[in-house]
């Protein structure tokens, strides 16, 4: 590739499905994948594109069983972590259970096609139970449904990292109220954001130049609360599937010095993951 990653570098936000006879998918899921992609497959990309960590995050075709998710932490101990999809009462003992096996926070979905939304004094409640852990939140949702939610995800007593930035629409630019309210967040301490789904929120498509601008503006005001991830494999994709060696070279677009990408891709996630020692 033209672009080499440092040491350690993570791919932040990624996905595991089936292969189906072995974790079928929920009998309520939001939507069957046409194709597995199984624990190996990723594998195999991200040794190709040089991403030594990555984040494997539950889906909602597999819904509350984590055990997809867990099987691909298991087979790389140290340097995979994983994000649950949890339900808000989840027993103590069964987050416990997760943490021993390398998973680091819960997902909640807020966009109208992936099924019924946890209300938020549920996930606020079950926030506080994830502090002693160090778990954090991840929320996925609609740019409006973020600003209607800020004053409760303000309130939370962990960290909160928003998803695909935010999902705002990349073709009204910088000043758009959407992208602003996503900076607002992010000027409170506890909030993160994911560099992922360039890929969705664009409007002009490969390479993503008008995604580019808001990832650069997110990298330099808030560098040590950004994650990248390429989002594989991609699922409920609107548009043609996006070239995942692009997706990598494109970073050092929006993290131009050594430095950034130090952050954006080795040390934020070793601070929010705690991931093992690679050797």
């Amino acid at each position: 590739m033209a672009l080499t990653l440092p040491a350690g570098a993570c791919n932040a936000h990624c996905h595991v499905f089936g292969p189906r006879e072995r974790f079928p998918y929920a009998a309520d899921a939001a939507f069957i994948p046409a194709a597995d992609a199984p624990k190996e497959d990723l594998f195999a990309l991200n040794d190709r594109l040089g991403l030594q960590r990555c984040v494997v995050v539950q889906s909602t075709c597999h819904g509350f069983d984590n055990r997809v998710s867990e099987d691909a932490l298991a087979a790389r101990p140290a340097s995979y972590r994983g994000v649950a999809l949890l339900p808000a009462d989840v027993a103590a003992h069964e987050l416990q259970r997760l943490d021993g096996a390398g998973f680091r926070g819960v997902r909640f979905n807020f966009m109208g096609h992936l099924g019924r939304r946890t209300p938020i004094d549920e996930v606020m409640a079950l926030a506080a139970r994830l502090e002693p852990l160090g778990w954090h939140l991840q929320i996925h949702g609609e740019p409006s449904l973020l600003s209607e939610l800020a004053p409760a995800l303000r309130r939370s007593p962990v960290p909160v990292v928003i998803d695909h930035i935010g999902r705002v629409d990349a073709g009204l630019g910088l000043q758009q109220p959407d992208f602003q309210a996503l900076l607002g967040l992010l000027r409170d301490p506890r909030f993160w954001v994911k560099l992922s789904g360039i890929d969705r929120i664009t409007r002009s498509g490969p390479p993503y130049a008008d995604a580019l601008p808001l990832a650069a503006a997110l990298v330099a005001e808030f560098g040590n609360r950004v994650l990248w991830g390429n989002d594989w494999p991609h699922p409920n994709h609107a548009g043609p599937l996006p070239d995942e060696q692009q997706l990598v070279e494109l970073i050092e677009r929006f993290a131009p010095t050594a430095g950034q990408r130090q952050r954006l891709l080795v040390d934020n996630p070793q601070r929010l993951y705690r991931f093992g020692d690679l050797a």
